[in-house]
């Protein structure tokens, strides 16, 4: 057994060493001991009696008492498990594509430790998630790496044979061939580049050759080449050095940001930002179209996943003026200074 299992079936124990079950029980017992002792002090000092039979004149003192005291014991269980109703909340919310979402340990002792444990839970646990994701989109960058090179050498390679194939038979072809010839030459041509552009999305060697700016600035070329959408663009200069992994996700989150901007916003234009700010980069992606509702699926939990990895913090809202806006907050690694 590893030592995060050890570390899960282990025992909770508050400040005092004693197990949080055990203390809980605890705190509600000497409650209630409190409230029924006070009850019976009070009764006991008190000039009322109680008879043997009880009359009925005494009901209305007892049913009082009573009342007083439950509610009472109500009001100080109430106030002693207000934390566990904050813990319920979160529990309901929580979300591990939304890290750092934690409750306040406002409670003390046998609570407190309650709240300890369940925090600490949700960094393991997304650390945990953190990891799985990492490999998995490692493993995904190297499968779309392999899939580009495939069609950029064995697809691509191919289609540049035919073409010069069919420029060499249409030099030498009769001319009521040589329409029919070009039609297809001219297929074969977008069929090349479409092939090469597949390849660019699937692994962008832009961002690798000339760096992220270069590499943003194709992307909103080429977006706008296929959608018909023009990018307004703002891209810091003086933008420090993020690291190849953080300039891959921002990377793909603007790709991903851009591509559901094409499918699905209706939009007549799109902005594309990336500055700098007080220890931060942003990213910022957003359009003028619909807007609405905003609905998580795979693509924008994609997005999520990726920012996750790089401890950046991810929102994609509806404006209020109408579209989508995505904001990607990721920090500067330490000893990195925005310019």
């Amino acid at each position: 057994m590893n030592a995060a299992a050890t570390r899960y079936s282990a025992p909770r124990h508050d400040a005092g060493g004693r197990p949080t079950a055990s203390a809980l029980f605890r705190r509600i017992t000497l409650i209630n001991g409190l409230v029924f002792t006070t009850g019976l002090t009070v009764l006991a000092l008190s000039p009322a009696t109680v008879s043997s039979p009880v009359l009925l004149t005494e009901l209305p003192i007892l049913a009082a008492g009573l009342a007083l005291m439950l509610a009472a014991n109500a009001y100080l269980l109430r106030r002693s498990l207000a934390p566990l109703s904050a813990l319920t909340t979160l529990m309901e919310r929580v979300d591990l594509l939304r890290p750092k979402t934690r409750i306040a340990q406002g409670g003390t002792g046998d609570l407190g430790a309650v709240i300890a444990t369940f925090n600490a839970m949700l960094d393991r646990l997304e650390a945990e998630r953190s990891a799985s994701a990492a490999h998995a989109l490692a493993v995904q960058e190297a499968e779309r790496q392999r899939i580009a090179r495939e069609l950029h050498d064995e697809i691509g390679q191919s289609l540049t044979v035919v073409l010069l194939g069919l420029k060499r038979t249409l030099d030498r072809a009769p001319a009521e061939l040589r329409e029919e010839l070009r039609t297809a030459q001219e297929t074969v041509r977008a069929s090349l580049d479409e092939v090469r552009r597949i390849a660019r999305r699937l692994r962008p060697g832009v961002l690798e050759d000339l760096g992220l700016m270069a590499a943003m600035n194709q992307l909103a070329g080429e977006f706008t080449d296929v959608s018909g959408v023009p990018v307004r663009r703002r891209f810091d200069p003086g933008l420090p050095g993020l690291g190849g992994e953080a300039e891959l996700v921002i990377y793909r989150i603007a790709q991903e940001g851009l591509t559901n901007i094409a499918r699905h916003a209706r939009a007549s234009a799109a902005e594309l930002s990336l500055t700098a700010g007080d220890g931060t980069v942003l990213l910022r992606i957003a359009d003028n179209g619909r807007g609405g509702p905003i609905e998580e699926g795979t693509g924008i939990r994609g997005m999520r996943e990726r920012a996750m990895l790089i401890g950046a913090d991810l929102t994609v809202d509806a404006r209020p003026g109408g579209g989508t806006e995505v904001r990607l907050t990721v920090p500067l690694p330490t000893g990195k200074v925005s310019s």
